[in-house]
């Protein structure tokens, strides 16, 4: 979404309209959750995705129409409509999309949004969906957390869609398994830093994903981004130290704190002692079941590639509150019918 954003400001910058297609409710198998959004620009250039390849060339023609005519559009695509199969919405779930179009004129504040989200805040943008005058439907209004303009839209009459700045990922020990769990943190989404005491190795050359690389003790950064507020429960935690003396005092903070993940790297045999230290530190049984140690799920992994896909894969696993299981070995929907919201890891 962060691209998506980031395209969608430059042509707000430029004085460019741009149709923005947006899903605003999903059902069943539907590939993308709501808050998905597409954009369409008067010179045909698309950006983001609404289901994955399905019905985005309808999408596309509305998108372009709205452009044209500056009337929203409100479309529902579903295994029960007629042309489900020739628009391609062939998995069995329903979405509804809202288009409508987004200048300088109509969106004055979109700026502010933008900085805002880059500024690691919090911000809303309220589209009217529904309402009696239909002048009113599409227009937009920026509205920010805990007042109480956002305590009063209602989804019934204005989709909120709520834009956060990207979770944040820490991967402390700036070695080669590091530099692969940041370049796949990246990928996913994360804000990702990479922080190690030792400048040798702390480089951004030896890693050029990473937002940030910091030179620094692992449990002292950790401790100042707490205390500053730059964590929360969306944040996860890679400690690849290997080393007792890096690990274990970063280990007794994070596990202490409310983030969404803690995994340490290790052998059978290092996590045993990592969890004697631990206890002599006063950490309590529960704090250390939420320890993921070893790191990541069992796929047979060994290269540093590798590993980093086995700890991404836990990180999401848990994050669904899934087993991680071959889907082939499962049964039942693949997507939560109610909600596609990731929960934070609870022990």
């Amino acid at each position: 979404m962060r691209d998506v954003l980031d395209d969608l400001y430059e042509r707000w910058s430029r004085g460019e309209e741009v149709g923005v297609a947006t899903v605003i409710a999903t059902s069943y198998s539907a590939p993308r959750p709501p808050g998905t959004t597409m954009i369409v620009a008067a010179d045909g250039t698309v950006s983001g995705s609404i289901s994955g390849g399905c019905v985005e060339a309808a999408v596309y023609e509305l998108a372009q129409h709205v452009l044209v005519e500056g009337v929203p559009v409100r479309q529902r695509f579903g295994i029960a409509d007629s042309d489900a199969f020739a628009v391609g919405l062939t998995c069995g779930g329903t979405i509804e999309v809202f288009v409508s179009r987004i200048s300088r004129i109509s969106v004055p504040e979109f700026g502010a949004l933008v900085e805002a989200v880059h500024d690691n805040r919090s911000v809303a943008l309220a589209t009217v969906i529904e309402h009696p005058d239909a002048a009113q439907v599409g227009t937009h209004r920026v509205i920010w957390p805990d007042t109480t303009e956002f305590q009063a839209a209602t989804a019934a009459r204005e989709f909120v869609h709520t834009f956060q700045p990207p979770p944040r990922m820490l991967v402390f020990g700036a070695i080669d398994f590091a530099r692969a769990t940041a370049r796949l943190g990246a990928f996913l989404g994360y804000r990702v830093t990479v922080c190690d005491a030792r400048p040798l190795f702390a480089t951004t050359a030896r890693f050029p994903e990473a937002d940030e690389v910091v030179v620094d003790w692992p449990h002292r950064y950790l401790a100042a981004e707490l205390a500053a507020g730059r964590v929360d429960a969306r944040t996860v935690v890679a400690v690849l130290t290997h080393d007792a003396k890096f690990d274990v005092p970063v280990l007794e903070i994070a596990l202490r704190a409310d983030l969404g993940y803690v995994g340490a790297m290790g052998s059978r045999r290092t996590h045993n002692d990592r969890l004697t230290r631990l206890r002599a530190a006063g950490l309590t049984e529960d704090e250390l079941a939420t320890l993921s140690s070893p790191i990541g799920l069992d796929l047979g992994a060994r290269t540093p590639e590798e590993t980093a896909v086995s700890i991404a894969a836990e990180i999401i696993a848990l994050q669904t509150d899934r087993a991680g299981l071959r889907l082939t070995h499962t049964a039942g929907p693949l997507h939560d019918r109610t909600t596609n919201a990731r929960r934070p890891r609870c022990a």
